[in-house]
């Protein structure tokens, strides 16, 4: 096999040979809540038979010798003609790697590639580069006019393996994307790393703000997946869904694993897309090819817009068109003669802006803290299925918000603000419908509050309640834990994919922080003795121990048979009473994956 070092001695017919080899594959990119594929990654495949020790090592031989541009554009030319070749392809799109080492040096290289995707037939909305962030910008201003060249000419780009390489916000700054593609690195074991899943969170938001899509690379297990779904990403893509395959004829229009996970999660968390979807306003889009006469119709038109939703081809939005934006530029020096020409005049891409984007399915407080980030925000964008349904304005944002606090104050406890009963029934019942999550149920009961309540009376009583509803309600994780009050001095708490070990954690700490602050509630020869002394029901002297809480958990593996909510109730009474005579008032039990007998 012929290696790079002899390459000086025939180079054309070496380049031809390795042309020859090389292979390109094809990995789906889906959309995280119906598993509708949006698109396929290329990669390239058969380096190592072409004598190279791996793709990098390929790209950075070619690199070294001054042909990247031109490899480049071999590995799109089979790329576009093996997409083409899907059946599908004009609902998807081809996601192709542009590395920015040869920014700077081929700048032909976007006409050339348009040229190309004429030759093809795909047009240029359907292509998304990405943007590698393995290398470091040579020239950050010069690379970036590059960049606005290749996005001037229609081209959608994505940021690729974000977090791991040289520049990270200051490519996000300059190179104003489309799609950012977090790197497997934190994708890989999110649901047991909070810093990672911290990172994750804080990227996530700062895209969404921005208007940038957000794509979890290299998901591969169904915790990876739940958690990036609850953290807010839009499209994922790894071995959960496909490996990279060079058959073309295992690529689908549509993952079935994804959708059912969706719909399992769904059951198990709160939806606001019904709110969402009766609040948002549909206001008719305009498409990014409009001319700036129908622009300027659709403005005078409908006089109590200020701005108008813009979309592609496909129906995605790519930003909004401000009515001030576009009057500042035509009152300007020769601006009205500027837009009417049409050689030199600027077109309605020039004068679109981002606006923030969010999922039909994503949760409203996210949305609105969304919104409140960025100023003078006229609102969200919002999508299905990456699609512009609809516009959410700061009003219908408020009424969604208004609407959900008043459905949940109906079923909070009237002292603690803590969701009731039926709120407890309902997590329950769905926590035990998704057999592939898990779950640990905890359950609170104080030790010794009846001779309390008895000797200082109710109102010292609901503090000492309130006190253990606090040390609860900070507790428990927001991202993944839920706090309810049954009632009295009765508590229940929910965690999803924390971990039993760490769950047994947070509640044997809980019992300890609640049994040291209650005794500042006695008085002062009550806590010196260490006890109370009372009556029992049949009029005996008895000694009380100082109030307590005692915690009974259960823990849900993924992989189990559906329990009901009777026979994890009937175990947590069982755990009840064990807990009560353990020194550190706490009991637990796995319910086991398959039922005995």
């Amino acid at each position: 096999m012929r290696q790079m070092a002899v390459a000086n001695d025939d180079p054309d017919e070496y380049w031809t040979d390795i042309v020859g080899r090389l292979d390109v594959a094809f990995q789906p990119i889906v959309n995280i809540h119906t598993g509708a594929c949006y698109g396929y990654e290329t990669l390239l495949r058969n380096c190592e038979q072409a004598g190279f020790a791996s793709i990098q090592d390929f790209f950075d031989r070619c690199h070294d010798r001054g042909v990247l541009g031109e490899i480049e554009m071999v590995v799109r030319d089979k790329s576009l003609a093996k997409f083409t070749r899907l059946p599908h392809h004009r609902q998807t799109k081809l996601f192709l790697n542009l590395d920015n080492r040869g920014l700077a040096v081929d700048r032909d290289l976007p006409a050339r590639s348009r040229d190309l995707m004429e030759y093809h037939g795909v047009p240029e909305n359907s292509v998304v580069f990405e943007l590698s962030e393995r290398h470091d910008f040579i020239n950050p201003n010069e690379s970036a006019s590059v960049i606005k060249h290749y996005k001037r000419n229609n081209f959608r780009l994505a940021i690729d393996d974000f977090g791991t390489g040289f520049s990270g916000l200051q490519m996000l700054y300059c190179a104003e994307p489309d799609f950012l593609k977090i790197d497997r690195f934190f994708i890989s074991d999110i649901a047991e790393d909070a810093k990672k899943k911290l990172f994750v969170a804080q990227i996530v938001h700062i895209a969404h703000l921005l208007g940038v899509v957000v794509v979890a690379e290299g998901v591969e297990t169904e915790h990876e997946y739940f958690v990036c779904k609850d953290i807010g990403c839009d499209l994922l893509q790894g071995y959960l869904v496909q490996r990279p395959s060079c058959d073309i004829t295992e690529m689908r229009a549509h993952y079935e694993i994804i959708e059912q996970l969706a719909k399992s999660e769904r059951r198990v968390a709160t939806s606001d897309q019904k709110l969402i979807s009766d609040q948002a306003h549909y206001v008719q889009p305009l498409p990014m090819d409009a001319s700036m006469d129908r622009v300027f119709q659709r403005f005078r038109a409908d006089k109590t817009l200020t701005f108008f939703p813009v979309v592609d081809v496909a129906g995605e939005p790519v930003g909004i068109v401000r009515e001030k934006d576009l009057k500042d530029y035509a009152y300007s020096p020769f601006g009205k003669d500027l837009i009417s020409n049409k050689a030199f005049g600027r077109t309605l891409k020039d004068f679109i802006s981002r606006c923030p984007v969010a999922d039909i399915n994503t949760r409203a407080e996210n949305i609105l803290q969304a919104y409140s980030a960025v100023e003078s925000s006229e609102g969200i964008i919002i999508v299905d299925d990456m699609k512009y349904v609809g516009f959410l304005s700061a009003h219908s944002l408020l009424r969604i918000i208004n609407e959900k606090n008043l459905a949940a104050a109906r079923d909070q406890n009237p002292l603690t603000k803590l969701p009731g009963n039926n709120v407890i029934h309902e997590y329950v019942s769905k926590a035990l419908d998704a057999t592939h999550v898990e779950v640990v149920l905890a359950y609170f009961d104080f030790d010794n509050f009846k001779p309390f309540n008895d000797k200082y009376g109710f109102r010292l009583g609901d503090r000492a309640i309130l006190l253990f509803a606090e040390l609860l309600s900070k507790g428990v994780p927001r991202d993944n834990g839920f706090a309810g009050h049954v009632g009295g001095d009765d508590f229940f708490a929910g965690f999803r994919c924390l971990g039993f070990e760490d769950t047994k954690a947070l509640c044997a700490e809980l019992t300890r922080t609640f049994k040291r602050d209650v005794e500042s509630f006695y008085d002062d020869e009550t806590r010196r003795v260490g006890h109370l002394c009372g009556v029992d029901r049949l009029g005996n002297d008895v000694v009380f121990p100082l109030m307590s809480v005692s915690a009974a958990i259960v823990h849900l593996p993924p992989g189990r048979p559906v329990y009901s909510v009777d026979e994890v109730g009937q175990l947590i009474a069982h755990l009840k009473k064990a807990a009560k005579n353990n020194p550190d008032h706490v009991s637990s039990c796995t319910m086991v994956p398959q039922r005995a007998g």
